[in-house]
């Protein structure tokens, strides 16, 4: 990461563009540029708009922007693979075990989530229900294929 932020810097002292000019045409903030020239990349917290911010600079410098995303790739997978599994399962265990012991409540707590199949179960029950309501009336108002328009229908 120094390697680029290196090249970063060298590149706009070469095209003679103060950092705050830099700043204020990307509307980026300096301190960050300043962070990405060093190689700190410890001071942001994701990932994704650092490799954000890095693209926009190095477009602005006039390099290859693709190059530098790419060696930043690279650098990326080199420290994160030097991480041992065995941390990374520590991690993940101490995360999980952090989850568990949370104390919900039913106002704070996610609420479940039905599929889309829950959904049309719903609906094609009630659409039932109402097509077996209108064949019921129907029935209840014809009698004999008669249309009756009294309330009791008695046959002698």
């Amino acid at each position: 990461m120094d390697s680029i932020g290196s090249m970063l810097k060298s590149t706009r002292e070469q095209s003679g563009v103060s950092i705050e000019e830099a700043s204020s045409d990307l509307n980026i903030n300096a301190n960050f540029l300043l962070n990405i020239e060093e190689g700190k990349i410890g001071c942001f917290k994701d990932i994704f708009e650092l490799k954000d911010y890095l693209s926009n600079y190095a477009k602005y410098l006039g390099l290859d922007s693709e190059k530098i995303i790419d060696e930043f790739n690279e650098y990326m997978f080199e420290y994160t693979s030097k991480i041992p599994v065995k941390e990374i399962e520590k991690m993940a265990q101490k995360e999980a075990r952090e989850e568990a012991s949370k104390v919900t409540s039913p106002y704070t707590r996610k609420p479940r989530k039905h599929n889309t199949t829950y959904y049309i179960g719903i609906y094609v029950v009630i659409f039932l229900l109402v097509i077996l309501a209108i064949v019921w009336s129907v029935k209840q108002i014809t009698i004999d294929n008669h249309v009756t328009n009294e309330i009791g229908y008695v046959r002698f």
